[in-house]
């Protein structure tokens, strides 16, 4: 029996539960895209899959339905991989560990993946059931959604009917997403020119932060570890002399970093009991700064071995030090046509030193293209200045609000009857594949919707146990009518 076998229902958390076994993380979907091919066949149903390792399942329509609209029922088989530094699980070979908390299920000191998971989980209970009633489904799973939406974008969709798409890949029940904006990745990458110095090594670390995703929470207003660090770096600098050996932060361009971590080199124990006097000031400063959205903000400077280290030279350490500070990050606007709306932003996700190169990642995000494109040409031009390089990729178009949407309305008036209240219609800042189908498939009428998860891309990740029945019974109805 299942860690999950009591929940209903019974066959989405079955599924559920089986996909959280087999590893998954984006550029590691083979293994889950052959199950959801075995399953496929084990059904007797059409399936398709290519080398991306998509998937497109069909299921021919119900008696009695066979005149109905076809529909798209799609999710992504790929999960953001993050774990608690404790936790000895590899995610290129381990399945998760379940656990079940009051309403919600969690993994232990990993993520969870309902994001996207419960989508797949949803897609097969609906599969597997031949009492269920629905017209022709055509159900997508992608990969490689959360490293830039590679999957959606060399998916062939010609063997698709439907023009009619239920996303299943949001995170809050009762909101019906009909937007969202587009986005791409950009690395930048600084030729490092190194010496050898002998001193005294220290580890400087930045942690205790929420972290989250770099689009969905961008608004929350939270601390970036690697940014606070540069701006501990900058004091530091100011007050202090030393060298900097290395500096490591976050691993997903789409993630808030949660942690930072810099390997400098001092002179003497005198030179860095000095630095971590500035370290506590700053602390101090950026407690008050970040009080309300990460109250466990902790610096902490820590002695080391002492002997040689091989660290940056002075003009690579200010190439680099404008890079981590210069640049923009967060928000850079909001909709003028949505209140609370983030209508562009970038996200500093990853910072990596590599033996000859500092990289750095970013995630952008715009519902305006235009605006995406001029925000890509500035960072350009600031890293041009700084002897550094960048190259964009992951790019991908923003989904448009369409004015007329009968699934929409649809799915308004349903979710009414069903539970007796307006659901609420957004758009979001997040990226969602519903913009590249569009772009592939013409005359695209789509709505997002999911049930309650939070923490998502963190080790905090919770699926709403509840939730999950509910937006069941609501996939039914609409499968139904």
């Amino acid at each position: 029996m299942g860690i999950l076998s009591a929940l209903k229902p019974a066959g989405v958390w079955k599924y559920f539960e089986e996909i959280c076994g087999i590893p998954h993380g984006s550029g590691n979907e083979k293994a889950v895209s052959d199950y959801c091919v075995a399953f496929a066949k084990k059904h007797g149903l059409e399936v398709w899959q290519d080398e991306a390792w998509n998937v497109v399942i069909v299921k021919e329509a119900s008696a009695g339905y066979e005149d109905r609209e076809p529909l798209i029922l799609q999710g992504h088989l790929d999960m953001v991989c993050e774990k608690k530094p404790d936790c000895t699980i590899d995610f290129t070979k381990d399945g998760l560990r379940l656990g079940i908390e009051g309403d919600y299920v969690y993994a232990e000191g990993t993520t969870l993946g309902g994001d996207d998971g419960i989508a797949v989980a949803y897609a097969l209970a609906i599969l597997a059931d031949d009492s269920i009633v629905h017209p022709r489904l055509e159900a997508v799973f992608t990969t490689g959604e959360e490293v830039g939406m590679d999957g959606a974008t060399v998916l062939d969709v010609s063997m698709l009917k439907s023009h009619t798409v239920l996303n299943l890949d949001s995170e809050e029940e009762g909101i019906l997403l009909v937007g969202c904006a587009g986005g791409c990745s950009a690395k930048i990458s600084l030729p490092l020119k190194k010496e050898t110095k002998s001193g005294i090594q220290a580890a400087l670390l930045v942690d205790g932060l929420k972290g989250g995703h770099s689009g969905a929470e961008i608004d929350k207003g939270r601390a970036n570890a690697s940014r606070v660090l540069a701006a501990v770096l900058a004091d530091l600098r100011a007050d202090a002399a030393y060298s900097l050996v290395s500096i490591d932060g976050g691993q997903k361009d789409n993630a808030i970093p949660r942690a930072c971590r810099a390997a400098l080199l001092f002179s003497d124990d005198e030179m860095l009991k000095k630095a971590q006097a500035v370290c506590r000031g700053s602390l101090e400063r950026l407690q008050k700064e970040y009080r309300i959205s990460d109250p466990e903000l902790s610096i902490r400077l820590q002695r080391q071995e002492e002997g040689e280290a091989k660290v940056f030279t002075e003009e690579t350490f200010s190439h680099a030090l404008a890079l981590l500070t210069v640049l923009p990050n967060g928000i850079i606007c909001m909709s003028p046509d949505m209140e609370g709306l983030v209508q562009t932003s970038l996200n500093l996700g990853v910072v990596k030193t590599e033996a000859d190169r500092l990289l750095l990642r970013y995630s952008i995000r715009s519902s305006v293209g235009a605006e995406k494109e001029a925000l890509v040409e500035q960072i350009r031009q600031a890293v041009r200045l700084e002897g550094a390089l960048m190259e964009i990729n992951g790019d991908y178009p923003a989904w448009e609000y369409r004015k007329e949407s009968p699934l929409r309305d649809d799915c308004v008036r349903i979710y009414k009857e069903l539970f007796g209240k307006e659901p609420k219609v957004e758009a979001i800042h997040a990226g969602l594949e519903c913009g590249i189908l569009a772009s592939k498939i013409p005359d695209l009428d789509c709505v997002s919707m999911g049930p309650d998860m939070s923490g998502i891309h963190t080790t905090e990740e919770r699926l709403c146990i509840s939730s999950v029945e509910r937006m069941w019974n609501y996939l039914l109805e609409l499968l139904k009518r």
